[in-house]
């Protein structure tokens, strides 16, 4: 098996497990989780140039901006993945580790300080929201349970691995 199908099953696993993370705030203590489709949004108005919004949130809807932006949130964990793959070596997933994994997932959390967050009109790491101590606590929390993930996946498709490698 080689090193893009592990990344990309590990990432799945992961990304997956952030989202059951995501609907369990949601449910249990009424916090909601970043909207993918504005994701889809922010991706498909950069075909037509244009980066950075003032706010995403009043930018002109997309067509295909929801099946955009959910399929690029699990692309971005396979990719996570194949880095953390790539850094630690494919041994790792016979061996599975917690620490590399909650690293990978802490680290996650810079694609959406420097990079997300800007082009939504949000700011470096939220600095123009409202409450920007709020979402920057809630997006190390969603990338920790990405980290989170990508240990328990890892220990679930342990045997897959130990037996394609």
């Amino acid at each position: 098996m080689n090193i893009a199908l592990q990344a990309a099953l590990l990432g799945i696993g992961a990304t997956l497990i952030m989202d059951i993370w995501a609907i369990l705030q949601k449910r249990l203590f009424n916090i909601a989780g970043l909207d993918y489709r504005l994701v889809g949004r922010w991706l498909l108005h950069m075909t037509h140039g244009q980066f950075v919004h003032h706010t995403i949130l009043n930018s002109k809807k997309m067509c295909g901006e929801i099946v955009l932006g959910w399929s690029a949130h699990y692309l971005i964990g396979m990719i996570f993945c194949y880095f953390m793959l790539a850094f630690s070596g494919r041994d790792w997933l016979t061996q599975p580790t917690f620490i590399p994994a909650l690293l990978t997932g802490i680290i996650s959390v810079c694609a959406p300080f420097f990079i997300m967050q800007p082009g939504f009109g949000f700011g470096v790491a939220a600095s123009h929201t409202p409450a920007p101590a709020v979402a920057r606590r809630r997006s190390l929390i969603a990338h920790t349970s990405f980290g989170i993930g990508i240990y328990i996946t890892a220990l679930l498709l342990k045997p897959l691995f130990v037996a394609f490698m």
